[in-house]
């Protein structure tokens, strides 16, 4: 587990109990480490450190925001076809939802690949 990850769920359960609750159960801890874990693998990466040339900066700026657009639909797609869904079956149940806010379904595809991993090498090719 990452360092990020501990340090996240350290907080998380600091503040459940500092809450008020008498006691923390098992399956309160397993949510709260559940969602902490789910939180940080979903999260987009932090944005590389800004460049010195303005052109480059604003290119940057531009490739951040489609990417964090990105992960954003990638979550919805996510709420459509989980996660253990292969894209196969994922493509089946994403196409009329990807055809009705006109995205391609390719690019639906990836968002959703990006969503789960964070890894931007999920829109080579198709969205970046």
């Amino acid at each position: 587990m990452r360092t990020s990850s501990r340090s996240l769920i350290t907080r998380r359960l600091a503040t459940l109990a500092h809450s008020g609750l008498q006691a923390l159960d098992t399956a309160t801890v397993r949510a709260v480490v559940r969602q902490a874990v789910r939180d940080v693998r979903t999260a987009p990466p932090p944005p590389a450190d800004p460049s010195a040339d303005p052109a480059v900066a604003a290119l940057r700026a531009v490739v951040d925001d489609r990417a964090a657009s990105t992960h954003a639909i990638g979550e919805l797609m996510l709420e459509v076809a989980p996660v253990y869904l292969s894209d196969t079956d994922a493509a089946d149940v994403l196409a009329l939802l990807c055809e009705q806010i006109g995205e391609p379904l390719e690019h639906g595809l990836a968002a959703r690949r990006y969503a789960m991993s964070g890894d931007r090498r999920a829109l080579h090719g198709t969205v970046l």
